[in-house]
């Protein structure tokens, strides 16, 4: 049997989706089903002192109106609506739950009605009179309010050794707040079962971590709340935390004992969490041959009045690049905002968009060619943590990106290189994030007539999940890939965490080969006990199985077929169930890495950019679907080109309001935007990291592409813009 683990496999999953018998959280139907409408806050910060419903409970369908009035009981303790990802410090927003209102577009009411659009007109007809108060959501304004998120990390004297440096850097990069734009909106559908449970299908990307949320809110017994989440339509790190839906959909299901379903608007969906606006402040000071003396990382990041979110932003130069003087510092920006959250690659896409701007800035000071600096002050350690890596192909990522780009053929020199009326640009940046792993738990029912169900709690985001987890057990189990289902993403199944951090993958695929492991000590348990067994005298680790037999590893003459194991056996099923635990290594950083390289060609008349080509090099162990990989790098360094050139939130800071909550005007890549993308996967061989070699890509994809873009643009044209995007107007300034 040909091995299923690094095969380029489609999706298992594609065909339901793209024959839309996939279901979303806001499609499952139900009889008597409600539908909900969100009132929003039309004030930034204040209190409701009034809240009029009757001229909408006067519409026909209407059924009710839920506020903080008459809303079904919830708990009043932090502890109970902290989630598993809430950030330590911080009371969590708790929706519907006073009359206290903490950011503008807060849901503050819920019409429920027999039809949707009943419910949204309805909505419209809910007067709320309000006290208003002073606020503040302009992070530019506040910063002198700015506290540390922890004690500055720091190794040697940073400051003197900027101050005796031959060549020294110094800089702000801007990023603006971006917000979140997955195709799927954020959506709960509450079936009130017979028996008086419930079972809430939920855009999450944590079913279980959903479930524990909703159970302490409102006080249920866990048998009582079932969450499921069977396909995500993108979420990217905005659904690791329960948003608001979940709530308000459960809160109506409680009140009225019917089926409801709650689906956020496209202009709702910035009503909660976004990537923060951030500065990061970068200081580099190095010799005349571009070895780094020191190196300064101060990020200064927005959060919300009630939570401190933070990410790392600043501890990466010390994982890329060798110096002994290195100060790493992370402060926060109270504001009257929604509390942030995670957005692709947290920290690393913002914090390496300051970091790689900052070393071209410097490779340009010394008059040295950008990969050729990088290799002078190329680490082979972590340095913050003073330990050897895994694996680390980062030099041949440089190499292979380089060669296939051409990077040879650059002429260094700003302005230098034309297409016709088109300045043309060569830009690069350096990549890293964490290869991270989690306990992750699943089952394993084989049957039989040779059919293998495998199962547990995990999400999958669109990431191929369901692919990854039928290849490993395919291979594992010795069986086609079409005598496996696969079924995720249900509170009631094995334990997972959240699916973020690029750490699904890996976790995954070894809880399926843990379990595996068991199925096989079974099957062969059962096959000694044959008489006149050939495999008799075989101990567990002796055997695998392949083409639906038990087989010996060095005499494959030896074999017993499963069916005949499981026959001898009175067996009709086998079911495993395991929950596999990483070991605790201290003695190694496990990181991905990545080299990316970027094309642009700017009119230079009109300033307008684009991006001709990317290349991006990628180290992260062993791939497990080169197919859907390549997908998730090629969706990376679409963002990163959304974040170079197009994303920003806009607000209005007189009214604390957001002015582009819509596709229309929050600009993101369209397919004009897109041209060549071309991914290489290094190889790379990590006998430390987990048994199969594996490390995540969901997160390095985007790391280190504005970073590229922006350095391109300024090699195109000379000017240098640290505020992203980088805009017309910012190149015509």
């Amino acid at each position: 049997m040909n091995a299923h683990v690094g095969t380029p496999i489609s999706r298992i999953d594609g065909r339901a989706k793209v024959t839309g018998a996939a279901k979303y959280s806001g499609e499952f139907r139900a009889d008597s089903l409600v539908y909900g409408f969100v009132v929003e806050s039309a004030i930034t910060t204040g209190r409701i002192r009034r809240i009029d419903v009757d001229e909408a409970l006067k519409i026909k369908g209407v059924l009710d109106v839920l506020t903080h009035q008459n809303r079904p009981p919830m708990a009043d303790r932090d502890e109970a609506w902290k989630d598993e990802v809430a950030p330590e410090k911080g009371s969590p927003f708790r929706p519907l739950y006073d009359d206290i209102v903490r950011f503008n577009g807060q849901p503050v009411a819920l019409v429920l009605a027999e039809h949707w659009e009943t419910a949204r007109f309805a909505a419209s007809l809910v007067h709320l009179d309000y006290q208003t108060e002073a606020f503040a959501t302009d992070s530019d304004a506040e910063r002198d309010k700015a506290f540390p998120v922890e004690k500055p990390q720091s190794r040697g004297d940073a400051a003197k050794a900027l101050a005796k440096a031959a060549i020294s850097h110094q800089a702000d990069y801007v990023i603006p707040t971006e917000h979140h734009n997955p195709m799927e909106p954020f959506a709960a559908t509450a079936i009130w079962n017979g028996d008086g449970t419930i079972t809430i299908y939920d855009k999450t990307q944590g079913v279980q971590n959903v479930h524990k949320y909703l159970c302490a809110v409102f006080q249920k017994k866990p048998h009582e709340l079932r969450v499921v989440s069977p396909y995500v339509g993108g979420a990217f790190g905005s659904g690791l935390r329960p948003q608001y839906e979940g709530v308000l959909a459960l809160c109506g299901a409680l009140m009225l004992k019917r089926p409801v379903r709650v689906v956020m608007t496209r202009q709702q969906m910035y009503g909660h969490g976004h990537r923060p606006a951030t500065v990061e402040r970068l200081a580099l000071g190095a010799r005349a041959d571009g070895t780094l003396e020191a190196i300064t990382h101060e990020a200064i990041a927005e959060t919300s009045r009630f939570e401190a979110f933070a990410r790392n932003d600043t501890g990466w130069a010390g994982l890329l690049y060798a110096s002994s003087n290195t100060r790493f510092s992370h402060k926060l920006v109270p504001l009257d905002v929604a509390t942030p959250c995670d957005m692709r690659a947290p920290g690393a896409a913002t914090g390496l968009y300051g970091l790689e701007s900052a070393m071209d800035e410097l490779s340009v000071a010394l008059k040295m060619d950008p990969v050729q600096l990088r290799l002078r002050c190329y680490s082979d350690r972590d340095q913050n943590a003073n330990l050897p890596y895994t694996s680390k192909e980062l030099r041949e990522c440089y190499s292979r990106a380089a060669d296939a780009f051409g990077w040879a053929r650059r002429n260094p020199e700003p302005r230098s290189m034309r297409d016709e009326h088109e300045l043309v640009g060569w830009g690069m940046a350096s990549g890293v994030w964490e290869a991270l792993q989690m306990p992750v738990g699943a089952r394993i029912v084989l049957t039989a007539n040779g059919h293998a169900e495998v199962s547990s709690a995990a999400s999958d985001i669109g990431t191929g999940t369901y692919t990854i987890v039928a290849q490993v057990a395919a291979d594992a189990l010795g069986l086609p890939l079409e005598s496996l289902s696969v079924k995720l993403a249900d509170s009631t199944l094995p334990q997972a965490p959240v699916e973020g951090g690029s750490w699904m993958a890996a976790s995954a695929a070894h809880a399926v080969l843990r379990t595996a492991e068991e199925i096989r000590n079974e099957l062969l348990s059962l096959a000694k006990a044959i008489p006149a067994s050939p495999l008799k005298d075989a101990d567990p680790a002796d055997v695998i199985l392949t083409d639906a037999k038990i087989v010996s590893r060095h005499e494959p003459h030896r074999a017993v077929s499963i069916a005949d194991a499981m026959h001898h056996g009175q067996r009709e099923r086998i079911e495993k169930q395991t929950v596999n635990q990483f070991p605790d290594d201290q003695k190694h950083a496990r990181n991905t890495h990545s080299a990316v390289f970027a094309e642009v060609k700017v009119d230079e008349q009109l300033g307008v950019i684009r991006v001709t080509r990317v290349v991006s090099a990628v180290a992260a162990g062993r791939i497990l679907n080169p197919k859907t990989a390549r997908s998730q790098i090629i969706g990376g360094v679409v963002w990163g080109i959304g974040m170079a050139l197009h994303e920003e939130t806009l607000f209005d800071h007189r009214f604390g309001r957001i002015m582009n909550p819509n596709l229309a005007e929050y600009h993101i890549p369209a397919n004009a935007d897109v041209h060549d993308i071309d991914v290489i996967f290094v190889e790379e061989q990590d006998r430390l990291i987990n048994p199969l070699g594996v490390k995540g890509l969901g997160e390095i994809g985007i790391v280190g592409v504005a970073a590229a873009i922006a350095n391109a643009v300024y090699h195109a044209t000379g000017k240098r813009v640290r505020h992203l995007p980088i805009t017309i107007d910012k190149l015509l300034d």
